[in-house]
């Protein structure tokens, strides 16, 4: 008998659009808090941080903005999908952040969501807005390296 194929579901959820969006400058991986219908919906890939960012507040830094799906077994003790979600770094870490983030135009936004062995982490990166001819600049040497690769065959 052939052995059944077991159906693995995505453990890590990205943020497509933050390379196009921002320039990346620092990068740090951090703890999340999370409650067990939020756990069980990020195994199943049911969590979307497109429209997420992380705060800088004097208790600590949070995730805001990431959509949590329904976790379909949870019923009635489910979790609210838009809610400030607590992100774990050392409070050196946040405060070193927190004074980068005073420069202008820096923002802190989530690139990635994974497991970590059994620990929920969240990679955040530093970065700065593109404008729009630099997103086309980007477009246009990710082409041409392409071109050469294609030529060098």
């Amino acid at each position: 008998m052939a052995a059944k194929k077991k159906h693995t579901l995505p453990e890590e959820v990205v943020n497509r659009k933050a390379k196009r969006e921002y320039e990346i400058l620092e990068t740090l991986e951090a703890g999340i808090c999370l409650m067990g219908t939020e756990v069980k919906a990020l195994r199943g890939g049911l969590v979307s941080l497109a429209e997420a960012f992380v705060r800088s507040t004097p208790e600590g830094l949070w995730l805001e903005g990431a959509h949590f799906g329904e976790y379909v077994h949870a019923h009635q003790n489910n979790h609210p999908a838009l809610r400030k979600r607590r992100l774990l770094v050392h409070k050196m870490e946040a405060f070193k952040m927190h004074q980068k983030l005073k420069e202008k135009g820096l923002t802190m936004i989530p690139l990635r969501m994974y497991f970590s062995g059994r620990w929920a982490k969240v990679e955040i990166a530093l970065g700065r807005g593109r404008r729009m001819h630099d997103k086309r600049e980007v477009i246009k040497n990710r082409e041409a390296e392409r071109e050469v690769r294609r030529h060098n065959r």
